[in-house]
């Protein structure tokens, strides 16, 4: 006996050393000032970030079909707006000049490499190739890279928040932080993103500059030319309207950088471009196509084809489904106009076909589901018409804000009637005493019909338990917390004493379920408000992952909540009360936990799509829908949100809709 107490002894005092030596490494490696990378820490990570754009951006290049067989010979030239253009001699001192000529890829990245500054803006009207433009332009510079040189990284415009991130190169740290994790591991060294950063070692390529507000975008451009250095470089795309608007508002241009704007595509280079995409023996209609566009006979069909956006859709409705050319022909003869709405009639069709669900294991890009072009069809109209009706973003399709659209009360009141009938009718049956389980069952269901009002109009949270930065927020929520334990405290001890009939294990009884009450009310219902956080800011990545986020908080707090309602059914049942009595604590802390919190998306998600999928607006399976449009190459993601790929559609589909009120059919003006 006594030796294995000395054997314990010993182990005892060594873990005990251990941990204490631990701890004093912990504590000597966080006041230590942080290594600085080495310019070859730098290097490799470059050289990282490198293979995470390509691969980040091949998705993207096979959705869009952008080299196959070969990009777009859409032609850009430097424009002839001179209020837009900084003086010419600053951006370039020589003969540095974009011509206009169906210039290849290659030819755009050597231009743009020639540049002293490498600054440049992308401009064109909707449907140019703005994006695309971009996005070859990231691939090509990525592929060409020589050593030393920056990385292009293509980030969207809309998340950027001056006020919270005044400088670029602050915002474009956030950005490499969030969306390339891999830059932070151990093995790159500390600080990686904020580095590469400061340093100017990334050549941000900023997109959809004109989806933000008038205000924003003048502040945008007041930002960038505050943060940017006389070697930093710089990519960044906008609608020329807005553009001139917002130049217009700050009084300046972006310093140094060059500014191009599309072209018209020759109808002969419109022709070879979709002869190079046609099988080596076509369908004999499209010679008669060919020849109808080389030589003018088919003015529609030119005018529509002298974007890449319309050369897309010729290549999507009728390259790739293998169609029959014929009625290009007719209505090439016609109406640009009515040539466009044909083509949006037939693109769902023909993205449908084109990309069947994926056999076997999940591929990314191909859907995962099996719709048919009626349902896709009816189900984006529907988004179209509820983003035609706001009044605050015609743009965003959010999967939370399909329970703005629908009335809230038959949702209330049927969880709110189901919860209250399973608590009534579990106490009644269990318990034995019907009255007070009919009570229970009442007093849920007003709790659920009275608390889930807001629920219809919260976006999404995500719990965050990093304690970096944030224990100045948990000491602001302690005082609360405490308070609101104190009060569940004194409830559940008053409950107990007026329950409990023996009078020697009362006072006893009390104090334990008056202090498993307040721990229970501290945890639950305040620690939940430091643990939530918003997941629609700047570092939501998707909307799937905002939607599993949510839906991880809402577990989070059910499991909480029920986890406290165990202990305290056991310790009321320990304690000679009645199973009622302990029933309810367990049902009621789960109930607590679902209903706390500023954060229940994914709750009000799951009790609106039922009523719309039974209205035909939506599939039951929404998000998989959503997902699936995205990965047919209709809906693109920003953010948390999914928008329309191309405007064009959506204002189709939208005048689709009003022609089926109105009962007769216009063509929709061409951009």
């Amino acid at each position: 006996m006594g030796f294995a107490t000395v054997v314990a002894t010993v182990t005892s005092v060594i873990t005990l050393g251990s941990g204490v030596r631990q701890v004093l490494s912990w504590w000597r490696e966080h006041r230590a000032p942080a290594r600085a990378p080495t310019s070859a820490d730098i290097d490799t990570a470059k050289d990282v970030l490198t293979g995470l754009v390509s691969e980040q951006w091949r998705e993207e290049t096979v959705l869009r079909s952008l080299g196959d067989p070969e990009p777009m010979p859409l032609p850009w030239r430097s424009t002839d707006r001179r209020e837009l253009v900084d003086h010419p001699g600053i951006i370039a001192k020589g003969a540095v000049a974009f011509p206009g000529l169906p210039m290849h890829i290659k030819d755009m990245a050597r231009r743009f490499r020639a540049l002293p500054c490498r600054r440049l803006v992308i401009l064109g009207g909707p449907g140019t190739g703005k994006t695309t433009l971009a996005v070859q332009l990231v691939l090509e510079l990525l592929r060409t890279r020589e050593p030393g040189e920056r990385v292009p990284v293509l980030v969207s415009a809309a998340p950027w928040d001056d006020r919270v991130h005044p400088r670029l190169q602050d915002w474009l740290a956030a950005v490499l932080a969030m969306d390339y994790p891999a830059l932070r591991a151990d093995a790159l060294g500390p600080g990686i993103p904020e580095a590469l950063a400061a340093r100017g070692e990334v050549l941000p390529v900023i997109d959809g500059l004109d989806e933000l507000p008038d205000h924003a975008r003048t502040d945008m451009l007041r930002a960038l030319n505050r943060s940017l250095c006389e070697n930093d470089e710089l990519i960044i795309t906008c609608r020329t309207e807005q553009f001139a608007e917002s130049v217009d508002e700050l009084g300046d241009v972006l310093t140094a950088s060059a500014v191009i704007e599309p072209q018209p595509m020759d109808p002969a280079a419109a022709a070879d471009y979709l002869e190079a995409c046609l099988p080596p023996v076509p369908r004999p209609a499209w010679s008669q196509v060919l020849r109808a566009l080389r030589t003018g006979a088919a003015p529609a069909l030119a005018q529509v084809t002298s974007t890449s956006l319309g050369l897309w859709l010729v290549r999507v409705t009728y390259i790739a489904t293998r169609a029959d050319p014929a009625p290009l022909l007719e209505y090439g003869r016609g109406s640009a106009a009515e040539l466009h709405d044909h083509l949006c009639d037939e693109l769902i069709p023909a993205l449908v076909s084109a990309r069947p669900p994926a056999d076997g294991p999940a591929q990314p890009f191909r859907p995962q589901h099996a719709w048919t072009p009626e349902q896709v069809d009816r189900w984006l109209t529907y988004l179209c018409r509820k983003l035609s009706a706001s009044e605050v973003d015609t743009r965003d399709v959010a999967w939370w804000h399909l329970a703005r659209h629908i009335s809230t009360w038959p949702a209330r009141w049927g969880s709110g009637i189901a919860v209250g009938a399973v608590v009534g009718l579990v106490c009644a049956v269990r318990g034995g005493v019907p009255v007070i389980g009919a009570g229970l069952g009442v007093l849920s269901m007003l709790l659920i019909v009275l608390s889930t009002g807001s629920w219809f109009r919260e976006a999404p949270g995500h719990a965050d338990f990093h304690l970096r930065g944030r224990i100045l927020g948990l000491v602001r929520v302690l005082p609360a917390g405490i308070l609101v334990g104190v009060l569940g405290a004194v409830i559940g001890w008053l409950t107990s004493m007026m329950l409990l009939r023996d009078p020697d294990a009362s006072m006893k009884a009390a104090r334990q379920i008056g202090l498993l009450s307040g721990i229970g009310f501290f945890a639950v219902l305040s620690l939940v408000q430091w643990v939530e956080r918003p997941a629609t800011d700047a570092s939501a990545r998707s909307p799937r992952s905002t939607w599993q986020a949510d839906r991880n908080l809402t577990a989070i707090r059910i499991a909480g909540g029920l986890a406290v309602g165990v202990i305290g059914a056991f310790v009321v049942l320990g304690r000679g009360l009645s199973f009622p009595a302990g029933l309810a604590c367990g049902l009621g802390g789960m109930l607590i936990g679902m209903l706390v919190g500023r954060h229940h998306a994914w709750l009000a998600y799951n009790l609106t799509v039922p009523r719309l999928a039974t209205r035909g607006s939506l599939p039951l399976r929404a998000m998989n829908f959503l997902d699936d449009a995205h990965r047919l190459g209709l809906l693109r993601t920003e953010g948390p949100y999914y928008q329309f790929r191309h405007v064009e559609l959506q204002e189709h589909l939208a005048h689709q809709l009003a022609e089926k009120k109105s009962g007769h059919r216009e063509p929709v003006p061409l951009a």
